[in-house]
């Protein structure tokens, strides 16, 4: 089926969303939706780093309990009632998230992650997705507010910068002892605090399609004159996708240079929509035949029976920008102990398979459980390329809002 067809099958008005992505449309930081960690893309995203914007799943053995849970054989922490409070009622978990998480158009994890937890615990869990995302929370502590919920799952680098730049209080305590926290791969964690544990992880690059170009190999080779208005990528300010494009170009030319190869793809007519469902429903549509999307597109439009040939992937210069997301505890949750719970049972192995799979995006433990049609289909860069926090602190919000004023000039 042609690409347009693809969409329209998803349901009128609506763009498709890879359920993961890391929130963007959603995304924004500062209005927001999901494009920041949750761009709605092909994984689910985020939101709001930087300047505020933004587009994964399996059972982990442990440490003293034969069905994989910390101490205790019926998979609880503290015991056999694991969500129980001291008076006999039922404990209530409140999980921050971002919207694509609980409701994107295609499959999300959400639902199923609530079913499959209150199933093996004594206890509740709500989902809230306030349309700022962590902004919400930010917001909340500024006002002199509490957070209002135990935790928040959809966090990326981008975003915990932000909260740490414009909080002078901790907004997220250290997550402390969790199960399965060992079997995350090394290379995705990105708090050097300890409060952020990943989960799942995206790769961003060009999607195209293949049965109207062959995708240049190269960063330099977008600039070429063939592909002249062939690229739409995403407002960085706005949006997790773009931003982790924008960041891509950071780090492919340096603090000094990012500004001038923009400078020549606005040249060669480079198109900067709002959010991440902006740029896919428009490539979608057929207005270019390339995008700034998910590695993990494939998969995707495996589901939905859509032509492979037309979401082929390019890692450009061989790499990818990958876009980690975490969980994070509140300082100031009520349930810390159950919280930590939740993020033991999100590393089970057969939780994260699952995760990655909704969520689009991939798994963030080395022993996670995928079905082999989703390897095939996935696709990881021979070089993942990514900033650190520290790297980022004291910088993103410059290099953003450099970019916002050179491309309003241009």
């Amino acid at each position: 089926m042609r690409r347009r067809t693809f969409v329209s099958a998803l349901g009128t008005g609506v763009v498709v969303s890879l359920a993961g992505c890391t929130g963007d449309d959603d995304d924004s930081g500062n209005s927001n939706g999901s494009d920041g960690n949750g761009d709605g893309g092909n994984g689910n995203g985020n939101s709001g780093n930087g300047n505020g914007d933004t587009e994964t799943p399996t059972e982990t053995p442990t440490e003293n309990g034969d069905d994989g849970m910390e101490n205790g054989d019926d998979g609880m922490e503290n015991g056999d009632d694991g969500g129980a409070t001291t008076n006999g009622e039922e404990s209530t978990l409140t999980v921050g998230t971002y919207s694509a998480f609980l409701d994107a158009p295609s499959i999300s994890p959400g639902e199923w992650l609530k079913e499959e937890f209150e199933s093996t615990v004594d206890a509740t869990l709500e989902w809230e997705a306030p349309e700022n995302e962590v902004n919400h929370y930010i917001e909340r502590q500024l006002a002199g507010e509490g957070s209002g919920a135990d935790m928040y799952v959809g966090l990326n680098v981008d975003q915990l910068v932000r909260v740490d730049d414009e909080l002078d209080d901790a907004l997220f305590a250290a997550a402390g002892d969790v199960a399965g926290r060992d079997q995350v791969k090394p290379g995705l964690s990105f708090d050097p605090d300890g409060r952020a544990i990943p989960y799942d992880t995206g790769y961003i690059c060009p999607v195209y399609d293949g049965t109207a170009i062959e995708a240049p190999e190269t960063f330099d080779g977008l600039l070429d004159e063939e592909y002249r208005g062939d690229l739409i990528t995403q407002d960085p300010a706005a949006s997790a996708t773009g931003r982790a494009f924008l960041l891509h170009t950071v780090h492919q030319y340096g603090a000094d240079g990012y500004l001038d190869y923009w400078a020549d793809l606005q040249d060669n007519d480079v198109r900067v929509l709002g959010s991440w469902s902006d740029a896919y429903g428009a490539w979608s549509e057929g207005e270019a035949p390339m995008v700034v999307s998910y590695s993990t597109d494939q998969v995707f439009a495996a589901q939905n029976d859509a032509n492979l040939e037309e979401h082929q992937i390019r890692f450009l210069d061989d790499e990818g920008y990958a876009n980690p997301e975490g969980m994070a505890l509140f300082s100031d949750a009520n349930e810390p102990d159950l919280a930590r719970e939740f993020m033991g049972f999100v590393l089970q192995p057969e939780i994260q398979g699952e995760i990655a799979e909704r969520n689009v995006q991939f798994p963030a433990t080395d022993n996670a459980e995928l079905s082999p049609d989703y390897d095939e289909l996935a696709h990881e860069p021979p070089e993942p390329v990514t900033f650190t926090y520290e790297e980022l602190q004291g910088s993103i919000s410059e290099w953003i809002e450099d970019w916002e004023r050179q491309f309003a000039q241009n």
